[in-house]
C-alpha cells in the first residue's frame, strides 16, 4: 500500500469499536470475543460507573433511552413510555421491576430520559439486566441476541484480552474510554466513591503496570481529566476530537476553545502535553463536501511532527454510514465499498483506526 507513513513507520492497528459491533450487540463479551476472532488488535469498552462505584461497558449513562417532550416530560404512548430506537442498548425498560427508576436528568447540560446505570448496583445489572442491539432499525440481524448477555464489568474485559492473548499469542490490547468524566466525578463525589479515572488506573496498573509499553490506551472527550491522568500514569493517552462542538469540561471552565481549534498547531501543541495521541472525528481527517470525500487536512501531518498518533473514528460499512462514492445501492443498511474509504485514510498515513467491522478492517490494512 502506497501513502504517507504512520508516525513509527508499523502497520496501522484495528481497533474493535465496542467489540465486533456490527455482529453482535455492542458492549458484551460476545462482541469482543468476535472482534478478536477477526483479528482485532485493541477492543474498546466504553466506561461508565454503577451505583456502588464499579466499572462497566455501556455507551452512555443510559441503559435505555426514552423520547422527551418540548417542556421535559417523558413522552408516552398508551401510557408507556416511548423508547428512544436508537440509544436505548438494555432490557431494563421492559423489566416491571425496575419501572420507577425511569426518570430525567441532566447529562452535560442536556435534558436526558431514561434508566441511568448510576441508579443500579453492579449486582443488579448482573442479575437482571440484558443487553439489546442499539442500532435496532439498522442492525436488524442483531437482534436476535438481544437479552442474551449480560453487561459486562471492566474487570471482565481486561480478564478477556489477558486469557486471549495467552491462547492466541499475539497481545490483544484495550482501549478504554471513559464516558462523560465530569457527570461521573459528580455521581462519585456524592456518594464518596474512588472516582473513576484513580479506579481505572489502579486497575489497569494491577493487570498491565505503570508502563506506556502496556497494550493500553485510555481515551477521553473532555480533558481535565485526561490531565490528570497524567500525573497518575505512563499509561498512554489519547485525546478524543469531535467534528464540531467543546469538551464539557472547556464547558463548565467557561474556555471557548472547541475541538476544532484543538486540531489547530497551537491546539495541537496544547494536547501534546498530556496526550500521546489524537483520536479525531474522520471528517477532521478527510471532510466531506457536499457528501463525498474531499481533499485530505493537515492533520495527521501536524499531529505526527508533534509526536502524537492518529487513530480517526468510526468507520462501518453499511451505507448509512459511508460516503457516497462507497454506497452501494440506495437503502442505509445495505453494506458499501468500507476497504476503499479505509484505504484512502490508510494514505494519508493513520495509526490506525477504530471499524464496527473488525474483519474489513484486517483485511484492509493487508494482514491474513
Amino acid at each position: 500500500m502506497t501513502g504517507e507513513p504512520t508516525l513509527r513507520g508499523q502497520a496501522p492497528i484495528v481497533i474493535a469499536h465496542r467489540g465486533a459491533s456490527a455482529y453482535r450487540p455492542e458492549h458484551t463479551l460476545a462482541a469482543y470475543a468476535l472482534s478478536i476472532e477477526q483479528g482485532a488488535d485493541f477492543i474498546e469498552p466504553d466506561l461508565v460507573m454503577t451505583r456502588d462505584g464499579v466499572l462497566v461497558a455501556r455507551h452512555e449513562p443510559m441503559l435505555a433511552r426514552v423520547e422527551l417532550e418540548s417542556d421535559g416530560s417523558i413522552r408516552r404512548a398508551n401510557g408507556a413510555p416511548v423508547i428512544h430506537r436508537t440509544d436505548t442498548s438494555t432490557n431494563v425498560w421492559q423489566l416491571p421491576q425496575y419501572a420507577s427508576r425511569l426518570t430525567v436528568k441532566t447529562l452535560d447540560g442536556q435534558r436526558v430520559g431514561g434508566w441511568f446505570v448510576e441508579d443500579f448496583t453492579a449486582a443488579e445489572l448482573r442479575t437482571d439486566v440484558r443487553a439489546q442491539e442499539r442500532l435496532r432499525d439498522l442492525r436488524t440481524a442483531n437482534n436476535a441476541f438481544n437479552d442474551q448477555f449480560s453487561i459486562p464489568t471492566l474487570q471482565e474485559i481486561i480478564d478477556l484480552a489477558r486469557s486471549e492473548t495467552a491462547q492466541r499469542g499475539r497481545t490483544i490490547g484495550i482501549y478504554p474510554e471513559t464516558k462523560h468524566p465530569s457527570y461521573f466525578a459528580a455521581h462519585a463525589r456524592e456518594r464518596g466513591l474512588v472516582s473513576m479515572d484513580d479506579a481505572l488506573v489502579s486497575m489497569l496498573h494491577a493487570s498491565y503496570g505503570n508502563s506506556a509499553a502496556a497494550p493500553v490506551y485510555i481515551q477521553s472527550f473532555e480533558v481535565a481529566n485526561l490531565q490528570y491522568l497524567r500525573t497518575r500514569t505512563d499509561i498512554r493517552l489519547v485525546q478524543l476530537l469531535a467534528a464540531s462542538g467543546q469538551p464539557y469540561d472547556f464547558v463548565l471552565a467557561g474556555d471557548p476553545r472547541g475541538y476544532v481549534d484543538l486540531t489547530q498547531p497551537d491546539g495541537l501543541d496544547f494536547i501534546r502535553r498530556h496526550a500521546d495521541g489524537i483520536g479525531p472525528n474522520t471528517d477532521l481527517v478527510i471532510p466531506r463536501v457536499d457528501g463525498r470525500l474531499g481533499a485530505a487536512s493537515a492533520l495527521v501531518r501536524e499531529a505526527h511532527a508533534r509526536g502524537l498518533v492518529v487513530h480517526p473514528w468510526t468507520f462501518r460499512a453499511e451505507g448509512f454510514f459511508l460516503p457516497e462514492e462507497f454506497r452501494r445501492g440506495d437503502q442505509p443498511a445495505a453494506p458499501g465499498d468500507l476497504t476503499g474509504q479505509l484505504r484512502a485514510f490508510l494514505a494519508v498515513g493513520i495509526d490506525g483506526f477504530f471499524t464496527d467491522q473488525p474483519d474489513l478492517g484486517v483485511a484492509a490494512v493487508g494482514r491474513p
